[in-house]
C-alpha cells in the first residue's frame, strides 16, 4: 500500500501549463524556481543622474544628428524620420521565387523617432498629465497619417539600456510596413477565430472577465484596466485594455485619452517603485490594421499595449530566455497572479517625487 497522499495542486508551487489565446502557445509556469538562489550575471543599474540637457545628445532640441540635421528647438513632442531606417519606402522589389524554400517579398515602409519631451531626465511616469495626452495624441496623428497607405503601423517604445535603448532621452519609434508583420498576423488570426466561435471580441471578453476576478488587475479606471495575463511570460508582463470595444488608437475619444495618460503614470510608477530604479521595458501598441484593411470589417479586433519588462529578482538580476525558451516554449519563474499582486500594492506616488520630498526641497508634485 502507498503511503503517498493526494497532492491539491497549488499554482504557487506546481509546474503547470496555460494557454495565450492571443498567440495560439502555452507558457509552462514553474513558480517554484523563484526558491533557487542566484548566481548568474547581474545587470549594472540604470543611471539615475542623467542631465535634462546633453548638447551632445542627438535627440535633445536643437541638437545636431549624426546625418547633419539639427532638430528643432520643440518643447512638447517632436518627430522626425529615422537616420538609419530599417524600413525604406523606395526599396526595389526582390522578384518571385520558384522554389518554395527561398521565399522573398518586397518590404517597404518608413521609420520615424518620436520625443516625448525636450528634457533628458524625464520619463512618463515623471510628465505631467497633459504632457502625456499629447504623446497620445501624436500617436493617434501618426497612425491616421501612415495608416491611410500602410497596412501596419507599430508604436512601440524600448526604454532603458537593458532593453537595447542606446539613448536616455524620453522616445519612442514608430514603423509603417506595407506587410503585416508576423505578431500582429498571428494576433490578427487568433482574434478573427475566437470572434468567429464566440460573437464577441476576445480581448473585450477578457477585460470584463478580469475586472470580475480581480486577481491580475494592476489598476483600473472607468475606462481602462491593465492586467498581468493569465497567460504572461515575462516576469511583470502587463497587457492595457480599453473597456469598450475600441479597434484602434484614433478611435479613443478625448476623455479616453485623458484617462489613458493617467493610467499610463500610475502604471509606469508602479513600475519604477518596484525596485526604485527607472523600470526598462519594451511596450507597444496592437490594433485593427490600416490601410487597405479600412475598408475591412475589423470587429474581431481590440485595441491594446503590450508592456514586456525584462527585471525578476531585482534591478540588476532578469529573466532570460534562453535554452528551453528558444528551442522548446515559454516559460516563467512566478505565477502572473504573484507578480500583479506585488504591482498592485505598490504606492502610487513616484519614489523620486517622494525622495524629493523627504529632503525637504519644497518641489511641487511632479503631474499636477
Amino acid at each position: 500500500m502507498s503511503d503517498n497522499k493526494e497532492v491539491s495542486f497549488d499554482p504557487k508551487d506546481h509546474q503547470h501549463l496555460r494557454y495565450n489565446p492571443l498567440r495560439d502557445t502555452w507558457v509552462l509556469v514553474s513558480a517554484h524556481r523563484m526558491k533557487r538562489p542566484w548566481a548568474g550575471q547581474v545587470e549594472k543599474p540604470p543611471e539615475e543622474h542623467i542631465p535634462r540637457y546633453d548638447p551632445a545628445n542627438p535627440l535633445c532640441p536643437g541638437n545636431t544628428r549624426a546625418n547633419g540635421k539639427v532638430n528643432s528647438h520643440y518643447d512638447s513632442t517632436y518627430v522626425f524620420e529615422n537616420d538609419f531606417p530599417a524600413l525604406q519606402p523606395d526599396a526595389p522589389d526582390p522578384g518571385s521565387d520558384q522554389h518554395p524554400l527561398f521565399q522573398s517579398k518586397a518590404a517597404r515602409g518608413v521609420c520615424k523617432v518620436m520625443c516625448f519631451h525636450p528634457w533628458s531626465d524625464v520619463t512618463l511616469p515623471l510628465m505631467k498629465k497633459h504632457e502625456v495626452v499629447k504623446v497620445i495624441d501624436k500617436w493617434a496623428e501618426l497612425v491616421e497619417e501612415l495608416g491611410t497607405t500602410y497596412p501596419w503601423v507599430q508604436i512601440f517604445e524600448n526604454k532603458g539600456a537593458m532593453m537595447g535603448c542606446s539613448n536616455p532621452h524620453p522616445h519612442c519609434q514608430v514603423w509603417a510596413s506595407n506587410f503585416l508583420p508576423n505578431e500582429p498576423a498571428l494576433s490578427d488570426r487568433c482574434q478573427r477565430s475566437y470572434y468567429q466561435k464566440h460573437g464577441e471580441p476576445m480581448l473585450l471578453q477578457y477585460a470584463r472577465q478580469e475586472a470580475e476576478r480581480k486577481e491580475r488587475v494592476v489598476v483600473e479606471s472607468p475606462d481602462w484596466l491593465v492586467v498581468v495575463p493569465y497567460w504572461a511570460t515575462w516576469p511583470y508582463q502587463t497587457l492595457l485594455l480599453p473597456r469598450r470595444h475600441v479597434l484602434r488608437i484614433t478611435d479613443l475619444t478625448a476623455e479616453e485619452r485623458e484617462g489613458l495618460a493617467d493610467i499610463m503614470r500610475r502604471l509606469l510608477t508602479k513600475y519604477d517603485n518596484l525596485f526604485e530604479i527607472s523600470f526598462p521595458y519594451s511596450m507597444g501598441w496592437h490594433g485593427a490594421p490600416t490601410g487597405p484593411h479600412l475598408k475591412e470589417d475589423n470587429s474581431h479586433w481590440q485595441l491594446h499595449a503590450h508592456y514586456y519588462p525584462p527585471l525578476l529578482r531585482s534591478a540588476t538580476v532578469k529573466k532570460f530566455m534562453v535554452g528551453y525558451e528558444m528551442l522548446a516554449q515559454e516559460q516563467r519563474d512566478l505565477t502572473p497572479e504573484q507578480a500583479a499582486e506585488k504591482l498592485r500594492n505598490l504606492p502610487e506616488e513616484h519614489y523620486k517625487n517622494r525622495e524629493n520630498q523627504e529632503k525637504g526641497g519644497g518641489k511641487e508634485k511632479e503631474g499636477k
